[in-house]
Formats: C-alpha cells, sequence, structure tokens
C-alpha cells in the first residue's frame, strides 16, 4: 500500500498545537518556581513580644497565622523585647532584622512614653531604624503610639506627631495607633490595662490586616 503522505498544514497545524501545550504548561509551573516564602520581621517591645500571654500567642505570631490562613506565604519572625525604648531598638537592629528580610513592622516608642522621655530622642531612633531599613531596600510598615492623657497637652503633642511626621518623611506607610480599638478597653487588656489579652491581639490583628497586606501585595508588584 502507499504510504500516506501529510500535508504541509496538517504538519503546520501540529506544530503550532505542540507549541500550545508547551506555553500552557509553562505557565501552570512557573508560578510554582518564581514563589517563595517572604520574610517580615516585628521590631517591637512588649506590645510585640507577647507579654503575659502564652508563648506563639503574641501579635507576630498571630498575625502569620492569619495571613497563612489568607493564602500569605510568610513568616514573621518575633523581634519584641518588653521594655525597649526606641533606643533599645536600634541599638539590636543589625541582629534583630537580618539579611534576607522582605519586610519590617516597626512598633516602639510606648515605653518612651511612659517613661517621660524626650520625644524627639524617640523620634531620633526611630528615623535611624528607618533609615537602615531604606538603604536595605526593606517594605517597612510603621505603627504609631499615642501619648497617654496624664502626659499633659504639650508632649501629647510632640509625642503624637513623631510617627506621621516620620512616614511623611521617609515614605512608608503609617498604620497610626497600634492600639486602636483596644487602648483602656478592659475587654482587650490584661490587668495591667497596658497589654493585650488574646482577644485583644486578635482585635489588633484584625485592625491592621489590611495595612499589612498592602504591604505584602506591594511586594508582590
Amino acid at each position: 500500500m502507499p504510504k500516506k503522505v501529510h500535508s504541509y498544514g496538517h504538519c503546520l497545524r501540529r506544530v503550532q498545537l505542540a507549541a500550545l501545550t508547551l506555553i500552557v504548561a509553562l505557565s501552570l509551573v512557573a508560578p510554582a518556581a518564581l514563589a517563595r516564602t517572604l520574610h517580615l520581621v516585628a521590631l517591637g517591645d512588649s506590645l510585640t513580644a507577647g507579654f503575659g500571654l502564652p508563648p506563639g500567642q503574641g501579635f507576630p505570631e498571630a498575625l502569620e497565622k492569619t495571613l497563612r490562613a489568607k493564602g500569605y506565604d510568610v513568616e514573621i519572625a518575633n523581634a519584641g523585647v518588653s521594655g525597649d525604648t526606641a533606643a533599645d531598638g536600634l541599638a539590636r537592629y543589625d541582629w534583630g532584622v537580618p539579611e534576607g528580610t522582605d519586610a519590617l513592622i516597626v512598633e516602639l516608642g510606648a515605653n518612651d512614653m511612659l517613661r517621660g522621655l524626650d520625644p524627639a530622642a524617640a523620634k531620633a531612633a526611630l528615623a535611624a531604624i528607618l533609615t537602615r531599613a531604606k538603604a536595605a531596600h526593606i517594605a517597612t510598615l510603621l505603627t504609631g503610639m499615642r501619648a497617654a492623657p496624664n502626659m499633659g497637652a504639650d508632649y501629647r503633642s510632640r509625642f503624637d506627631a513623631i510617627y506621621p511626621d516620620l512616614a511623611k518623611q521617609y515614605g512608608v506607610t503609617l498604620y497610626p495607633f497600634f492600639l486602636d480599638g483596644i487602648a483602656a478597653d478592659p475587654r482587650f487588656n490584661q490587668k495591667d490595662g497596658l497589654h493585650p489579652t488574646r482577644e485583644g491581639v486578635e482585635k489588633i490583628v484584625a485592625n491592621i490586616l489590611p495595612a499589612v497586606e498592602a504591604l505584602l501585595n506591594g511586594l508582590k508588584g
């Protein structure tokens, strides 16, 4: 019997089909090959460290759990140390924020305020932290703190201005008040009235989540 002869058009269609199949296969594999875990660091004081809470129930851990449940591949290091001032946070920046950090959440200043320290000193320390993060191309979310009413109007004015001023100066995202919605509310605070309970931490995470997601989505862009 004579051999069956395929037309040029038939062969061309087969080649095109094979190429299309390869493109589809690569499009499915490429995202997985490019995906990687994003490394965040929460640099802060006792509010970050999880003072008074069982291990693993602090703000960084709760935030990581929530983000992972939403599909984000993230790891958040808890670089919170109880009692730290902004200057203390700056002093341990180099080992607290290691090379390879993709994003940074800065939560410092509450102890400066509680001790009545000069707001200018806290601002200078936070500025130095933001300068280092910017030099390392680390996306940063600055969380603000507010002075207690008993600190007096002048102190409150100077202290509260630290965070919006720095956010504008360094072009970083500002979450205006870390304790928004839980400050002075006994339903969400431990007996000392200063540190959040587990429920308080969950409320903080729920409130700050949109800002953190925006930070992460910016890294993907």
